[in-house]
């Protein structure tokens, strides 16, 4: 599809049926993958390298303050298109965690809304996200009834109470690295070591809210959504904290509008 922009007229044109040289926007296509968070994709749409500053900040405006989009159809039919492109990727089906921004614009709402048609994702804010790893604790008491006082057949401990000391140790430098969301550190730390099995069950929240949101995190796919893209640093902080608590569930970000070297260039 392209959409450009009318000089003479001061509009924008929209063509479903064809691509061309003077568009100001183009489809990800396939998905671009941002390396450093694993199985992490970027879809939607981004501005051609030959759009002018003036016009890419006027289509921004256009898409985020339209007043009615359903008085907009072509609007509405250019956030169809995206959506649909990104179901043939990726089938929706298969995602039951949506996480996107608090402030819900009127496209993210009718984003969602579109996306209700292909599934019913679960929906969580990205403040509670982002918020998510500060508010761990580990409950180290029950660790050490069910794991660390452990007694063998002839009813000798485990584990010596140096080895106890260790694995204390351990599991604090680890919830250390969750709260400063050192994702890197821990995928490295945690992959090689004996606790890994045992981590995630000891966790604790502070709200019945954030234990489902960490709990689905652990065994769904997520998708973050957003209308306009203007900046990585959010998607970045939201990025390290989904891996921190699974390294291997696949993420895509789907953005109207963004630029997925930012993800990229801001790591």
């Amino acid at each position: 599809m392209g959409v450009t922009f009318d000089n003479k007229e001061k509009k924008f044109v929209f063509d479903f049926e064809h691509d061309g040289a003077a568009d100001i926007v183009s489809l990800t296509g396939s998905g671009y993958q941002i390396q450093a968070f694993g199985k992490c994709f970027y879809y939607g749409y981004e501005f051609t390298e030959q759009v002018d500053s003036s016009v890419r900040t006027a289509f921004i405006k256009y898409v985020k303050f339209t007043e009615v989009l359903q008085d907009c159809p072509e609007l509405t039919d250019f956030i169809k298109n995206a959506i649909d492109n990104l179901h043939q990727k990726i089938n929706l089906y298969n995602y039951d965690l949506v996480v996107m921004p608090e402030s819900s614009s009127k496209v993210n709402q009718y984003m969602l809304r579109y996306i209700y048609r292909f599934a019913q994702p679960a929906l969580f804010k990205m403040t509670l996200v982002k918020a998510l790893p500060s508010n761990i604790s580990f409950d180290m008491k029950a660790y050490e009834k069910q794991y660390l006082d452990d007694v063998l057949e002839n009813g000798m401990p485990r584990y010596s109470p140096a080895a106890k000391e260790q694995a204390k140790a351990s599991i604090n430098a680890m919830l250390d690295m969750i709260h400063q969301k050192d994702y890197f550190t821990i995928a490295k730390d945690v992959k090689k070591s004996k606790l890994r099995p045992y981590i995630m069950n000891f966790l604790r929240f502070e709200s019945e809210e954030e234990r489902e949101l960490c709990s689905r995190i652990r065994r769904q796919n997520v998708l973050v959504i957003d209308d306009v893209t203007t900046s990585g640093s959010t998607l970045n902080e939201v990025l390290r904290t989904l891996r921190i608590l699974n390294e291997d569930n696949n993420i895509n970000i789907f953005s109207l509008i963004g630029r997925k070297d930012l993800m990229a260039e801001s790591l």
